[in-house]
């Protein structure tokens, strides 16, 4: 498969994670290896055997005002506030209307807002719902808003592919301007899942860590001692521009997405398929034109699973090789699920940008099946041309994206 031209570049980024409430702060988590992971506090429920989670703590509705924060879910305010931070980062590009897009992802929508206006139509019925519930739980909700707050009319579109989510709208905002459909896309994901229902359901499918001890250990990807994941909140989103058009304008650019691949493992709906991911990483390298060997790094999608890290590192190792260095920022952030894969892009992207690669917190003994160059201890320094993110989620997707540094 030959590269379809161009590279789209990125000019913007925006971030609200557990390590901060912008990029740069979120980034700088990273690069002191601190953890975002928290006690819930006494008012969890304490029947739930897990406590913890990564947590957004900026103030969203001192950011919204308390009139729109009304109106919209917390994931939803989460989007809102990044894609703010990454057109002004951008530099608020002048763009026609009908030539800006938005794709904004999420693996699950608007829970809170779903589950907390069934617990008052419940206990005082109809009349205490609020009017704006439907637009609250729509997974299209925070595409929607996002496009409203920008003037957005070249179409709002929302991926729904779990935790491949934020990714996945990266790949579509990369295809929307290869196709000419766009100049401008404002890309990426955004999730608020933390309830007591949602991490009820994940850990009775044994998907979380119930680990006891000090938060931030919890999260430990590639560690012979990891037990399950993290689940976290946050948003990160990503300003792309079709190349003649950033440069036209004189744009800061952070580097370029290169390439891109979605497939789908048709294997099972929440195991790991290493052949699957493996495949997903092949295609997105042809597309960017990029050879294997030619990687400065690998962002892996490792979120502390004891069989999730072992495909992704069977897949890495089959496509990549042992000698490629690899990444594992869940290991600060926790899993925040739709947004996860819009901030390992980004993460990639400053990893090239400043020439850095974040060390793996909590990797105290690599699991020996893991036989991967996993960055440790000492974040890496160095300067690379390109490198790959993973994202893979629940229905066997899998999204692979290849990042360049800017030229």
């Amino acid at each position: 498969m030959a590269p379809h031209g161009d590279d789209v570049l990125v000019t913007g980024v925006g971030a609200l994670t557990p390590l901060g409430a912008t990029a740069a702060e979120s980034w700088d988590g990273l690069l002191a290896g601190r953890s975002g992971i928290r006690d819930l506090g006494p008012d969890w429920p304490e029947e739930l055997p897990v406590r913890i989670a990564g947590t957004v703590e900026a103030d969203l509705t001192a950011a919204i005002g308390r009139a729109q924060a009304r109106k919209l879910d917390r994931g939803e305010q989460l989007a809102v506030v990044a894609a703010r931070q990454a057109w002004e980062d951008a530099g608020v590009p002048r763009v026609e209307p009908e030539r800006l897009a938005v794709v904004v992802g999420t693996g699950i929508g608007g829970v809170l807002s779903t589950l907390g206006q069934d617990d008052l139509y419940e206990g005082s019925g109809m009349r205490r719902l609020s009017p704006f519930a439907v637009p609250m739980l729509m997974p299209n909700g925070p595409a929607a808003w996002v496009s409203m707050e920008l003037g957005a009319r070249a179409g709002a579109r929302a991926c729904v592919s779990a935790c491949a989510s934020g990714a996945e709208s990266i790949a579509l905002g990369l295809d929307l301007i290869r196709l000419g459909r766009a100049d401008v896309v404002v890309a990426g994901g955004t999730e608020a899942a933390l309830h007591p229902f949602m991490i009820g359901a994940f850990a009775q499918m044994k998907a979380l860590s119930v680990r006891d001890g000090d938060p931030a250990a919890v999260s430990r990807p590639f560690d012979a001692a990891r037990s399950g994941f993290v689940m976290a909140e946050g948003a990160t989103l990503l300003v792309l521009e079709r190349a003649e058009f950033a440069r036209a304008r004189g744009a800061r650019v952070y580097g370029a997405v290169a390439g891109a691949a979605v497939h789908s493992s048709a294997h099972h709906i929440t195991s790991s398929d290493a052949e699957g991911q493996a495949q997903a990483m092949r295609t997105a390298l042809a597309d960017a034109g990029v050879e294997a060997r030619d990687l400065g790094h690998v962002h892996a999608h490792a979120t502390s699973t004891p069989s999730g890290d072992i495909a992704e590192a069977e897949a890495l190792a089959k496509v990549v090789g042992e000698g490629t260095a690899v990444t594992a920022t869940k290991s600060m952030t926790g899993h925040m699920l739709g947004a996860s894969g819009a901030f390992g892009a980004m993460s990639t992207l400053l990893s090239l940008h400043h020439g850095v690669v974040p060390a793996v917190r909590n990797l105290d003994e690599q699991d020996p099946e893991v036989r991967l160059d996993v960055v440790r201890g000492e974040n890496r320094t160095g300067s690379w041309d390109a490198a790959l993110a993973n994202s893979f989620g629940f229905g066997g997707h899998n999204v692979s994206l290849v990042l360049k540094r800017a030229s």
